[in-house]
């Protein structure tokens, strides 16, 4: 007669780390992807307008991401190719390219920051339509955009931070393919006279007919 018992049984201590460990590998994936394309995206958005005065009359001017700066987008790349080496090396290796990705998240959000106040770049486009140097844009205003890269980059820094805290714990994608470094075992010989060892290449997995 089977009895049924409520107490449960005791978690083994690598529970909770694995678990830990798959959770946070997760949601760095997902923060890392998704903060690189939201900062490649708003680079393509506008980021400031305003009007230029020539001859005269005002005609509307406007400045992407792109034209102001190219750092964030330039970041944003090498954090998306930081997160897919992180799997690809272990140990110190590991680190350093999660300290990279880190880094180039917390570089987007400054980056992204400086620029929402940039007038450089709609500057030159007056320079440029008035033919004077010394030209500059009126009516100065910038869109939410450089915002949106700034929140892209701050799910890069996110995904760093976690590769930087669980990354040890997070598979390799070489694992598989590296040989062991265990010696392997060498067959027994077994006497076809003796049944003992017939039956005990049977308990092994081997063939005894194959000899």
């Amino acid at each position: 007669m089977e009895y049924v018992t409520a107490v449960p049984h005791p978690r083994t201590p690598a529970a909770g780390p694995a678990r830990a460990g798959r959770r946070s590998l997760a949601v760095a994936l997902m923060c890392g992807a998704l903060g690189a394309a939201v900062a490649l995206l708003a680079t393509r958005q506008e980021w400031a307008e305003g009007t230029a005065t020539v001859a005269g009359g005002a005609f509307s001017l406007t400045a992407k991401g792109s034209d102001v700066t190219g750092v964030p987008a330039a970041l944003a790349i090498v954090g998306l190719a930081a997160l897919v080496a992180v799997f690809a090396v272990r140990r110190a290796g590991r680190f350093a390219v999660a300290a990279v990705l880190a880094l180039s998240g917390a570089g987007t959000v400054a980056a992204a920051l400086v620029g929402a106040s940039d007038s450089s770049a709609l500057d030159d486009q007056a320079a440029k339509a008035a033919g004077d140097t010394s030209a500059t844009v009126d009516a100065l205003s910038h869109t939410a955009w450089p915002y949106v890269a700034a929140v892209g980059g701050v799910l890069l820094l996110l995904a760093g931070l976690l590769a930087l805290r669980y990354g040890r714990q997070w598979p390799a994608m070489s694992g598989r393919y590296e040989r062991s470094g265990a010696p392997r075992r060498r067959p027994q010989t077994v006497d076809p006279d003796r049944p003992e060892d017939l039956w005990k290449a049977i308990d092994r997995g081997e063939d005894p007919t194959s000899a």
